[in-house]
């Protein structure tokens, strides 16, 4: 059966701007193309910024707006740590591609990753996502993933936080088998990062 965490859409649709990167799973590629992971997000900062021009001549403190540069420097940032997170993690043994996803909506901007993995990587990001849906301080959690990091206990998921407290972005994960691979699970990640706009 498919779970569902936090803010999760089973479709996400009627987006009036939306744009799909797949990469290739193989093992080799991933470690020749490390590089082409980040510029593909700079792309997708870039390619959507173009739709926040700005408004300079508006009367209202700079951070209650999100400006362009903001916009691209944001996109850049949270799609870079979902792509790198969905191609750390998927399996070696599917052909399936890795795709991130970005969907643009009057008031959010909507980045999906889809990847292919282990069981057992299923159960402990699962725990990890229970760790975020049950904390009642995100900055204490915050510390005590950087404390594990740092003594060598386990994956910090630091990214996901990160985006949570510098970018406020909400989350939803869906996580469901393979009908290709079964034993395999597709995990489904979807960012929602809120857009106040000057325009």
């Amino acid at each position: 059966m498919p779970r569902q965490f936090g803010r999760f859409a089973t479709c996400l649709d009627n987006s009036r701007e939306y744009l799909t990167i797949c990469f290739s799973p193989s093992a080799s590629a991933r470690q020749q193309r490390w590089r082409n992971y980040g510029l593909s997000a700079d792309f997708l900062g870039d390619y959507f910024a173009t739709f926040f021009p700005g408004n300079p001549q508006k009367n209202e403190a700079a951070d209650d707006v999100m400006q362009r540069d903001t916009v691209k420097a944001a996109i850049s940032y949270i799609a870079n740590e979902l792509l790198e997170n969905a191609i750390k993690y998927h399996t070696e043994r599917s052909s399936d591609p890795i795709s991130i996803s970005l969907f643009l909506y009057e008031d959010c901007i909507v980045f999906q990753s889809l990847n292919l993995v282990e069981s057992l990587s299923a159960k402990q990001f699962q725990a990890f996502i229970q760790d975020i849906l049950n904390a009642t301080d995100l900055d204490i959690l915050f510390a005590q993933q950087l404390e594990k990091a740092a003594v060598g206990h386990g994956e910090s998921h630091m990214g996901f936080l990160t985006m949570m407290c510098d970018y406020g972005v909400e989350f939803g994960w869906g996580f469901g088998h393979s009908p290709q691979l079964p034993g395999f699970i597709q995990v489904d990640v979807q960012a929602y990062l809120s857009l106040k706009a000057a325009f």
